[in-house]
């Protein structure tokens, strides 16, 4: 089975939509939230128990794959899939934005990054291609283009210069991709705060007709109502048969704005890293369970929650095992925090095959 996607309702007040995006190993029902797994792990969490969530998708890093183990080790595995024991859907990242945050270690110029490992000190230039043939090494399903990713703040000037070496660097990742019909190339729209260049980036994008296109540089600091006015504005020029993926969000009242303007697919580290310090996510309400108040509170985090956590243990257990720092604290934090994102998008999804996203969900819309 090849790519494609469908949209299989839409909400007829917003750009809201209900998909189906189907990949050589299964199906995304679109909106999603993906978990990151970025070293080829969804740190703490087991395949089976990441399956248990709901998550139909994950994400790994081609930056840090390479770094360790490195892609070949991984190709000679039978590639990520059978490497790290997961047979759904695999997103990896191309590495450009953990190479454009090691700001005092690398240099750009056309040809791309020259940088200095953090890990072991040597010097490693990644290239469109050179990413490119890692992701191919790999073998997710879908694959991204290499970008510049330009700061929060940068000028006008600045952030022109890094849009339109993202379209030719993108040009170049075409022309490097050897599996095509295997993995999924999406094309990354950038274009900082500033809407001229998002639009103008957006439409050089859907020129090219890929599998997919996502919306890059918009959690990078921006204040929350600057992403919100990028991706109503970018997300409605993406091609409405295409999956449209807006890049390191997972925030609830982030992933709603993005929703209603036509998003399908989310990911972020929130979950799993909320969960290593001891917090849990429930209905939108961040819970630090370190805290004295559920030292004896034996009820549920969420008593609506299906996850294992919320079947099986009280705040009262969990506060006990983050105050001793016993591991299973915070694996049993991240499974419900990774449960309580893929849930909340599950239950947008059902809301608009119903028709009443607006009626449910339109609360988070308010700043509009």
């Amino acid at each position: 089975m090849g790519f494609s996607f469908e949209c299989r309702a839409s909400c007829r007040q917003t750009g809201a939509r209900a998909g189906i995006w189907h990949t050589p190993h299964g199906c995304v029902e679109t909106p999603r939230f993906m978990p990151v797994g970025t070293l080829a792990t969804v740190k703490g969490l087991t395949p089976a128990q990441i399956q248990t969530t709901g998550a139909q998708m994950i994400l790994a890093n081609t930056y840090h794959l390479h770094l360790q183990p490195g892609e070949a080790i991984v190709e000679k595995a039978g590639g990520l899939h059978e490497f790290m024991g997961w047979q759904g859907p695999i997103l990896t990242d191309s590495g450009g934005f953990q190479v454009f945050s090691l700001s005092e270690l690398r240099q750009i110029d056309e040809s791309g990054v020259t940088f200095r490992s953090p890990r072991d000190g040597r010097i490693i230039q990644l290239t469109p291609e050179r990413s490119i043939q890692i992701q191919n090494a790999l073998g997710a399903d879908v694959i991204m283009a290499f970008d510049e990713c330009p700061p929060a703040g940068a000028a006008h000037e600045e952030v022109v210069a890094a849009t339109e070496r993202t379209y030719r660097w993108l040009e170049r990742c075409l022309n490097a991709h050897q599996r095509p019909q295997e993995q999924a190339l999406f094309g990354i729209v950038q274009g900082g705060i500033y809407p001229d260049l998002r639009c103008a980036a957006a439409e050089s994008l859907v020129k090219l007709d890929l599998p997919g296109y996502a919306i890059g540089g918009v959690s990078v600091g921006e204040e929350p109502e600057l992403i919100h006015k990028i991706v109503r504005i970018t997300a409605p020029m993406l091609p409405p048969e295409k999956p449209r993926y807006l890049m390191g969000v997972g925030t609830y009242k982030e992933m709603v704005v993005a929703i209603a303007s036509g998003i399908d697919l989310f990911d972020c580290v929130i979950p799993t890293r909320f969960g290593r310090h001891g917090a849990a996510l429930v209905r939108g309400e961040r819970l630090n369970l370190k805290n004295a108040q559920f030292r004896e509170d034996f009820t549920p985090l969420d008593p609506t929650c299906p996850c294992y956590t919320c079947q099986n243990f009280s705040r009262a257990y969990l506060n006990h095992l983050v105050k001793s720092r016993e591991m299973l604290g915070y694996i049993l934090l991240s499974l419900h925090n990774i449960s309580e994102l893929v849930r909340f998008t599950q239950q947008i999804r059902e809301a608009i095959l119903r028709d009443r996203f607006v009626e449910e969900f339109g609360s988070w819309l308010d700043d509009r």
